[in-house]
């Protein structure tokens, strides 16, 4: 499985979350949506371990079964779509996660998340 990891469940597997840990080892590869490195750095930046937590993340980031997503043409494609499919179903869902959301649906991935409202999207695999 091709594994794209939110922000909450990069944090779980730091935390050491069993049920986070169980997904991650039944992946073949790991990717981290841009935002969702953002999103980390951002919260380092407002708490007391933000130096180890800065470590831990770039180490994370240089092992070979873990790609960093950034966005492309396609991705704003995707975007849009969701945001349009979203807004007409009346379920909007934070900016940073659609495009989460549309970065995953790019590169086909499956989505580890706790966020349930990723599911509104019948694109997205959710575990």
């Amino acid at each position: 499985m091709r594994l794209a990891l939110d922000t909450n469940a990069y944090s779980g597997m730091t935390r050491a979350d069993a049920s986070i840990i169980d997904v991650l080892e039944r992946a073949d590869s790991l990717y981290l949506p841009f935002i969702v490195v953002a999103e980390l750095r951002a919260g380092f930046s407002l708490g007391t371990k933000g130096s180890a937590n800065e470590r831990e993340l770039v180490r994370f980031m240089a092992s070979p079964d873990v790609t960093v997503l950034h966005s492309s043409d396609m991705t704003l494609h995707h975007y849009a779509r969701l945001y349009r499919q979203l807004r007409s179903q009346g379920t909007p869902v934070p900016t940073n996660d659609l495009w989460i959301a549309a970065i995953v649906v790019e590169h086909e991935l499956t989505l580890c998340t706790r966020d349930s409202y990723f599911q509104r999207m019948p694109q997205l695999v959710v575990v």
